[in-house]
């Protein structure tokens, strides 16, 4: 049979730490998962990822796997067997199908046969969600739909107000069947934002920007300006640059410390399109005379 440099599979040096072991597992387990991937060859990938990490996440299997790793077998090299006196290293969990025959000619089926006898939860399952900012900003229910290729399910998903990029939602019972009447894994859902044209987070600040007229940056203005909790008024003060930020405080993103919304100014410049408007235009560089904005 195949030796399999499992290391290799999760792409780790051999002296990985477990985080770091962990964090590959997890970021290749999302890459590859059949109900986000659409890659050739995902669904093997996938398998030989969970395999890697059943191998590797607990001492005593990952201490052993090192021992036989260590007599020289590399990915593709031929592989009789362990020792006549090998011990299977036990350890949990595992699902009993899909495994190969290196591993359990190391580990036994499934890690272990006599844990197949009893109920076994099954295994979670991974998917990555995008959701508009507004819904994750004020929170609520949000209706998605997930697919393996084969079929696709929609399921009513609660949004925690203020939930942040990267942050998981878990729907208990939503995973991989169990076996033997053991209970369903779950389903994780990482969250991602879409992006949205009048806002951006920064941390727990929003982001955005405002037009104003050269009048009301000049001679100051109230204003209404839009927040993801509802428009409010700012005011702004006289003799205000383009490019000036202005804070809303307590505006921005929920949170036991909630962020603020940062306000960009924006000047707008009318174009003059008559006799006219260039005539108040001319009139008002006339009022200026000083004036030179390359040396303001």
């Amino acid at each position: 049979m195949e030796f399999k440099d499992y290391y290799d599979t999760l792409g780790v040096k051999a002296d990985a730490s477990d985080a770091d072991i962990k964090s590959a597992y997890r970021r290749l387990a999302r890459k590859y998962h059949p109900d986000v991937s659409k890659e050739a060859g995902a669904e093997d990938k996938f398998k030989a990822v969970n395999e890697a990490w059943e191998a590797l996440k607990e001492p005593e299997r990952r201490k052993a796997y090192d021992q036989i790793r260590a007599g020289g077998y590399r990915g593709g090299d031929a592989f009789r067997g362990p020792p006549p006196n090998w011990h299977h290293p036990q350890g949990g969990g595992g699902d009993e199908a899909d495994f190969s025959d290196f591993f359990e000619s190391l580990f036994g089926r499934a890690g272990g046969a006599q844990r197949n006898a009893g109920p076994r939860r099954g295994r979670d399952l991974h998917a990555q969600i995008a959701i508009e900012m507004a819904r994750a900003h004020a929170g609520g229910s949000e209706r998605i739909s997930l697919g393996d290729g084969r079929q696709t399910r929609t399921l009513e998903v609660k949004i925690p107000a203020g939930i942040l990029p990267g942050q998981q939602i878990r729907l208990v019972g939503q995973g991989h069947a169990g076996s033997h009447g053991g209970p369903a894994g779950d389903l994780i859902l990482e969250v991602g934002l879409r992006e949205d044209a009048r806002f951006a987070l920064d941390g727990r600040d929003v982001l955005s920007t405002l037009a104003v007229a050269p009048w009301e940056a000049a001679l100051g203005a109230s204003v209404t300006v839009p927040t993801l909790g509802g428009s409010v008024e700012l005011r702004i003060p006289a003799g205000s640059d383009s490019g000036r930020k202005m804070r809303l405080r307590g505006r921005g993103w929920p949170g036991k410390t909630p962020g603020d919304q940062i306000v960009t100014l924006v000047v707008h410049v009318p174009h003059a399109h008559s006799e006219a408007e260039r005539e108040a235009w001319a009139t008002l560089a006339q009022s200026f005379p000083g004036f030179d904005p390359r040396k303001a």
